[in-house]
Order: structure tokens, then sequence, then C-alpha cells
């Protein structure tokens, strides 16, 4: 869902929200469940064709390509004050205090970690690598059940208080969705098929990355989910995906079950959601996680290095697949840790036991 369109290729408005469950809670809901799950789904569609004009002049370029300007953060939330009005009303800039509103602070300190953590970790610096400004706004819309990135700026719904919490309340997901427009700045992955499920999976990796690091997990303490906190109490599961076990995260009468296969033996042929795009990454995810696991120690250090150069590899293409994805962890692991090395045969066993090779 929430997909714009650039020079021909799938782009641009990128969700968090599956569109598998949007649609399971429109048939499964009540009423009001029912109600704003196609709301949802209908200014989803808006956002989709607002952004395919909008995107035609975004140009991403890779790292390196960006002039040099110094790394400081900039970040201001803004409220939209339960409009569709973007950006909205400013309630607190770089350097404010703390508001009383926590969807505010959450997505203040959300977006700092995720600029902390780029420039901490691989000295980039925020999401062109060229100090963008980070623009968040929050309270968008009316019970709003969902979260996005529009290449522009990030965008927080409320949620609906019966299925989903407040959408800044996962850390995960803020560092998931501005990793959208790191991805669009370095590998240009289209957002169709394999291709769209690497971008989902490289958002989630980045996403829990950046939870982990903030929180100062080793790979063996994190959870490997993914919006954890985000679904209210009473829904039968305990985040939207986990990387860890893909397919166990949610259970619900209303939900449906988590469709995510672990293995290719599971890959879902479907020509919904881009070709599967949020289904299918567990696969990749998974791969992501056995690897950190197998390596050991802080996943962003060497298994998360690995991944991220692979995003600037200039071998990757905008259609690239699994396995030529695969390949190239394989390939950056022996340039970075050597041929043979210990980290080179976990990523390659962990794509060999999900199936990519």
């Amino acid at each position: 869902m929430c997909i714009g369109s650039r020079s021909g290729r799938a782009h641009s408005i990128y969700c968090i929200l599956p569109p598998h469950m949007l649609v399971a809670i429109a048939k499964n809901g009540s009423a009001q469940q029912r109600s704003l799950a196609i709301d949802t789904l209908s200014a989803d569609h808006t956002f989709r064709q607002f952004r395919s004009v909008q995107a035609a002049t975004l140009v991403p370029k890779r790292a390196g390509q960006m002039p040099a300007v110094a790394p400081v953060v900039h970040r201001t939330i803004y409220t939209a004050k339960n409009t569709e009005t973007l950006p909205g009303t400013i309630v607190r800039a770089e350097g404010a205090k703390k508001t009383k509103d926590p969807c505010v602070d959450e997505a203040y300190d959300g977006l700092g970690d995720t600029f902390e953590f780029y420039l901490e970790v691989f000295q980039r610096n925020s999401i062109d690598d060229a100090g963008m400004p980070l623009i968040g706004t929050v309270h968008f819309g009316d019970k709003y059940d969902n979260a996005f990135w529009n290449s522009q700026q990030m965008v927080f719904g409320d949620g609906d208080g019966e299925l989903f919490n407040r959408f800044t309340i996962s850390l995960d997901v803020i560092g998931h969705e501005l990793t959208h427009g790191v991805t669009e700045h370095t590998a240009e992955l289209a957002y169709s098929g394999q291709a769209g499920a690497l971008n989902e999976s490289v958002s989630d990796v980045f996403g829990s990355l950046i939870k982990q690091y903030t929180l100062k997990q080793t790979a063996d303490k994190a959870d490997w989910l993914i919006g954890a906190g985000l679904l209210a109490k009473g829904v039968k599961g305990v985040a939207l995906r986990s990387m860890k076990e893909p397919g166990t995260a949610y259970d619900d009468p209303v939900l449906g079950k988590d469709p995510q296969p672990a293995t290719m033996s599971g890959y879902v042929q479907t020509t919904q959601d881009n070709g599967g795009v949020h289904i299918n990454s567990g696969i990749p995810n998974r791969a992501f996680c056995l690897a950190a696991l197998d390596i050991g120690g802080n996943a962003w250090e060497k298994a998360g290095r690995i991944w991220y150069e692979t995003l600037n590899d200039s071998h990757i293409k905008a259609t690239t697949g699994f396995k030529s994805f695969a390949r190239l962890t394989v390939s950056n692991a022996n340039r970075l840790f050597g041929t043979n090395s210990a980290e080179s045969k976990a990523v390659t066993q962990a794509w060999h036991q999900v199936g990519v090779l």
C-alpha cells in the first residue's frame, strides 16, 4: 500500500502497517474498526496518488555524492491536530524542552535516536548523508491507524485505541520508516516483488538495530520484534513482525494470523501488496537475525555493517532479488572481515538456512 511512482518504478509512500492487516480488520472488526480500517486504506490510496506527482521531483543520490555539511541533528515536530494537513503546526523545535504530549516527545526522541545511530555507527550524516533536517507530524487524521515516511517527513497516526496504540510508541517503527529514506538515497530498491521485500526487510533490520543500539542490547538480548508495544491491550499478539520467528508475531480474530514465511519454501506468490513486500520480507529478516545471533555481540557492529555496506554497494540494482542480495552480503563480509572468516561463514549459513542460497 502507500506507494507512489518515480521514473516508471514503484516508490515513495511507505506505511508501517501492511495492507493485509488493514484488509483483515475491514473484514473481521467491529463496525467502528471496519470503518477506521477502510478510512485508512482510502487515505493511503490518496497519499499514493499525491506522491506519484511529487516524487518526480525527488532525485536521491548515493552516499558520497551529496555536498558535505556539519553533522548536526535538526528536528522539528508538528501536530496535524487530527486533520490530514501536512506538516501542521510546530509544537517542538530542535533543542526545545519536553512537552506534556507523549506523541510529540516520542517522535522527537525517535528522530534523534535514528540520527545518532546512523552518525555514530556508520558516519552517515542524516537520512541523505547530507544533513537532511528531520521532520515529524503527530496526531495525523482521526484515529488514523498507520505511520509513514513520504520521502520528506515522518507522519504518525494516534491509533484507534482498540487495536493499535499511538504510532510513536515503538522506536523500531520510527527507525524502520526513516530507513526507507536511507534506502532511497543508497540502493534505491524498487518497491515490488523480491526487491520490494528487501526494501521492507532493510527497514526492519535497521529499525531493530536502532532500538538495540539505543537500549545497548547485544544480539542475544534483543527481542527482534518490529512494533512491540504498538498492539493494544487485548490483541492476541506481540508485534507487527518477528524477525527471529516470522509468522508468529500475532494470531488474532480481528487482525488475522501473521502470514510471513520463514524460508523460501513458504514464499508467497501474490499480486497484492506489490507482490507481497510486507509478507516475504520475513525471509531476509530471518537471515539477518540468524547471522547476527551467530556472530554474536552487538548486531550493529558486524552484521549491521555488512548490510549497510551492501546497501551502498555499486553492484546493487533497483531490481535486485534475494539471491543477488545474499551474494552481495557474503561478498561484503569477505571484504570487511576476510574470506572464510567467522562473519562470512555466519552470513553464508544464514542465507542457506532460509533457502535463498
